[in-house]
């Protein structure tokens, strides 16, 4: 679906309800065991987020290059909580939010990491990059917050619009149906299930590869980028199940 037409009030909705939750208590809403922390632990959390997902991945997301070499995209960075810990990992972060007020408070909480750059977008889509190449997308406990399927759809493509061939998209979406029974809003938003999370891969251009937590609040998705050549890399450490399967959970 063409950004145009998606419903201008839902993104509306979304800004500035994001807006008024980073007013009022940012960290409570970022992340709850971590609503009176301090600038350390609150950090340190998104650090062991990027150690369970993304260090215990390596051959699915460096795919054998030094990551210091690599450009990656965070959607939904809030605070910087989470983009702190990747540019400690990574080369260059680009990170997106559609709340001016978190993006404020992420300015401020990044303005030592020279290699974390953040962008206030639309919402819905990553023009405010331009068409920089990325080499590894990521997202976390942001996806399961939108109300709209559609918004959703929009970022896939635009990631696919960046990645490098071969590139991985890992993030997370909500699986949970029965949390959204009265209607996805901007805190419960849009369920998938996994032949929902196959149909947008496959409508995005991507290879769903794996699959983790369906059914689950944690919902993980591995969307590759095809590539010219066949050089799939095996699943992480502790997940050798076959291609497509739901690895088993690991503290994330």
């Amino acid at each position: 679906m063409p950004t145009a037409d998606i419903d201008p009030l839902v993104l509306e909705r979304m800004r500035c309800e994001w807006d008024e939750r980073a007013r009022e208590n940012a960290r409570h809403y970022i992340n709850y065991a971590n609503a009176e922390s301090t600038d350390e632990e609150f950090f340190e959390s998104g650090r062991r987020n990027v150690e369970n997902e993304i260090l215990t991945d390596p051959g699915n997301v460096f795919q054998g290059r030094d990551p210091k070499q690599m450009i990656v995209l965070e959607i939904g960075r809030g605070a910087g909580r989470i983009t702190r810990a990747l540019a400690e990992v990574f080369g260059q972060v680009y990170a997106v939010d559609i709340s001016g007020e978190m993006i404020a408070k992420a300015e401020l909480a990044l303005a030592d990491v020279p290699n974390a750059h953040v962008f206030h977008n639309n919402g819905v889509d990553l023009q405010v990059l331009g068409e920089i190449q990325i080499d590894f997308a990521f997202s976390y406990i942001v996806f399961q917050h939108i109300p709209s399927r559609d918004v959703i759809y929009s970022y896939a493509r635009e990631v696919f619009r960046l990645l490098r061939p071969g590139g991985l998209f890992k993030f997370q979406v909500q699986g949970e149906t029965a949390a959204t029974e009265h209607g996805p809003d901007t805190w419960l938003g849009v369920p998938f299930t996994d032949a929902d999370a196959v149909e947008m891969a496959q409508a995005c251009g991507f290879e769903p590869r794996y699959r983790r937590g369906a059914d689950s609040q944690y919902f993980w998705l591995w969307f590759f980028k095809p590539q010219t050549f066949s050089n799939k890399p095996s699943l992480p450490e502790h997940r050798q199940e076959s291609a497509g399967s739901a690895p088993p959970p690991h503290g994330s």
